[in-house]
């Protein structure tokens, strides 16, 4: 008889797993209202996954932003800029293509470093059979704060629309421009006189 108590399971574990399974049930909360669903998003199509979407290239000998205190040596840099990746995502209209375009960028302190915020001329341009049909200038600033550390930004130009012509001749670049001001920029100092 002895031997029949030993082999018998305790009660004491099963009694346990019985308890932990009720408790895990008191720790939901029941509500009396019911829930809406999140709104769905609206489906992507296999036909625009197929889509042509044109990539953004960095054009050459735009990479690279520097700004100097005094002379434009190694020694008197105070910022160099940097663009490093790009992205984009496309989007059909009736007979348009609609192009968001980014790009990441870095800021990394000179010699001449300073606490301060960094102006840079970012110019994206769509090519469509080697014509302009988009063109801008923008400004991007990045404020950096440590002297030890590259400093990451973020460029994003949205909603380019431009015209599909069937056949996929579109090139996208982007680069920093230190070129003419914009037009805007030209006609406010137009109607100064020079002494």
């Amino acid at each position: 008889m002895r031997k029949a108590l030993e082999n018998r399971s305790s009660p004491v574990p099963v009694l346990a797993m019985v308890l932990l399974a009720a408790l895990a049930g008191c720790t939901t909360k029941g509500t009396s209202t019911p829930t809406t669903p999140d709104v769905a998003q609206p489906r992507v199509k296999a036909s625009e996954l197929r889509a042509y979407c044109p990539t953004v290239t960095l054009r050459d000998g735009t990479a690279y932003f520097s700004t100097y205190s005094g002379d434009r040596t190694p020694d008197n840099v105070v910022y160099q800029a940097a663009l490093t990746d790009t992205t984009r995502s496309c989007q059909y209209g009736d007979g348009t293509i609609i192009i968001d375009a980014a790009v990441a960028g870095k800021v990394v302190p000179g010699p001449k470093y300073h606490d301060g915020t960094i102006t840079m001329p970012i110019r994206l341009a769509v090519l469509q059979g080697g014509k302009v049909v988009y063109s801008k200038l923008q400004r991007q600033t990045a404020t950096i704060t440590n002297g030890d550390t590259a400093t990451q930004f973020m460029f994003n130009d949205k909603g380019i629309t431009v015209p599909r012509s069937g056949q996929n001749d579109l090139q996208v670049f982007v680069g920093f421009d230190e070129g003419p001001a914009t037009a805007d920029h030209k006609t406010a100092h137009k109607g100064r006189k020079r002494k």
